[in-house]
């Protein structure tokens, strides 16, 4: 399941951030890569414990536990703490999948990697290349997402960023541990939440709503991992 939630961050918004990130001390992307991801990883990103990834990650964090889309999507139990990324003028980063499990620096707490995130932060107009390519079941997806969307898909999935051609593609990326491990699973859930929004909406019966409603939470209940 590959879902895109817009509106994370304005347009202006992402621009601020942008501008503040361009200024940070930037080091060489290999620093976080396993042996594999090596060889194929040429970006730059902020150290884990840089204040200003700090200060944006958190802010991130906040946007999305209010954003209804992400919440129904992610069924978050844990999210990693959001990283940064830049990729300038013929930097790539080659496919490659994501590690199972990521340790949280500073803290004895590991994070499932159910879910990965992309968040766009540059204007899309400003850069060529540097599209994220997603193999799925449906084959290659491309995307490019204008400043402050988001994409999640399957942590499972192999990906790859493609070279920058013109100028700098800067992002935020991270990882999701879900009450729902199976992402067939978490997707039916998507489904029916947004099934039942849209009855709501149009009124539908009481009698409905609760027997879908309680479709939902007893699937949930039976598939959490709480």
């Amino acid at each position: 399941m590959i879902v895109e939630i817009p509106g994370v961050f304005s347009p202006q918004e992402s621009k601020v951030r942008v501008e503040r990130l361009r200024a940070a001390q930037w080091i060489d992307g290999k620093a976080t890569a396993g042996a594999q991801s090596q060889r194929v990883k040429h970006n730059r990103q902020l150290g884990g414990d840089d204040p200003l990834a700090r200060e944006i990650g958190d802010e991130i964090i906040d946007r999305l536990a209010k954003d209804a889309v992400f919440m129904s999507a992610a069924l978050p139990k844990r999210i990693y703490p959001p990283l940064f990324n830049s990729y300038g003028i013929g930097e790539s980063f080659g496919f490659h999948i994501d590690n199972a499990v990521r340790g949280i620096r500073a803290s004895r707490e590991r994070v499932r990697t159910d879910l990965s995130a992309t968040l766009f932060l540059a204007d899309p107009a400003s850069y060529d290349g540097g599209e994220l390519v997603i193999r799925d079941t449906y084959g290659e997806q491309r995307v490019k997402l204008p400043a402050g969307h988001i994409i999640l898909y399957p942590g499972s999935s192999v990906h790859k960023v493609e070279p920058v051609t013109r100028g700098e593609r800067i992002a935020s990326f991270f990882w999701i541990e879900s009450l729902v491990r199976e992402d067939a699973q978490r997707a039916l859930l998507l489904d029916m939440d947004v099934a039942i929004q849209r009855l709501t909406m149009q009124n539908a019966s009481d009698e409905s709503l609760v027997q879908l409603t309680g479709c939902y939470h007893n699937l949930l209940r039976m598939w959490a991992d709480c």
